[in-house]
């Protein structure tokens, strides 16, 4: 049975967002839709290839041609892609579907993320997140936002969203089992996050939509 947890605005640590660094445009690319961290690597979803780049040069390194038109995931071996109503996953080396399975919001999927042995899917226009199995597509159970949901991250048993609407943007910390949001950094006007990943540290790599950059935001000490 689905479990269903409701958002309850909590107090909340609002700051600015520290951005370290942005990456970007790549060439042929004009659009970013997700991004992953395989731990070495940045990978951006551009629309109809997957770019991958080193975070320390911003060169990139490496290129799959594959339809990715929102969140991207990586659980140590496989990557995981969203494409329009599927999730598939990818072996990067060869750039082969091993397999696929639905993707909970029939196309209105944003964020993907890997944690504790689940998918974790942002489902955009209704201001949810999604844990799903990652075999059948399942969903395990379900929390919601009161923002558009456009990318979805853990670190260190923290769970953080991505939101846009209009031209306000922020990244969040929300509890993970009530939905309570903790925390909140506000991105600048007019920069969106369209995807979010954390290197498993003290940065969130984050899509930046139709600037075709990748931005570099600091992750608060807790």
């Amino acid at each position: 049975m689905t479990q269903q947890t409701n958002l309850k605005q909590s107090q909340t640590a609002d700051r600015a967002a520290e951005i370290v660094r942005e990456y970007g445009p790549f060439d042929g690319a004009d659009q970013v839709h997700g991004v992953t961290f395989d731990g070495q690597r940045v990978w951006a979803a551009t629309g109809a290839k997957l770019i991958a780049f080193d975070p320390a040069s911003g060169k990139p390194s490496h290129t799959l041609d594959r339809a990715c038109d929102a969140g991207t995931a990586f659980d140590g071996t496989y990557l995981y892609q969203i494409a329009e109503e599927h999730i598939y996953k990818i072996d990067p080396s060869n750039n082969k579907v091993v397999a696929s399975i639905p993707a909970p919001g029939h196309g209105s999927d944003s964020g993907l993320t890997w944690a504790e042995g689940s998918l974790w899917v942002g489902q955009y226009l209704d201001r949810k997140i999604h844990q799903i199995d990652p075999e059948t597509g399942a969903v395990i159970r379900s929390i919601e936002s009161n923002r558009y949901v456009t990318g979805v991250t853990w670190v260190d048993g923290e769970l953080w969203h991505g939101t846009w609407e209009g031209d306000e943007s922020d990244i969040r910390r929300i509890d993970p089992k009530s939905g309570a949001v903790l925390e909140q950094l506000e991105m600048p006007p007019g920069i969106g996050v369209s995807g979010l990943e954390s290197d498993g540290a003290d940065i969130f790599y984050c899509g930046g939509g139709a600037s075709g950059k990748v931005r570099a935001v600091r992750r608060p000490k807790q």
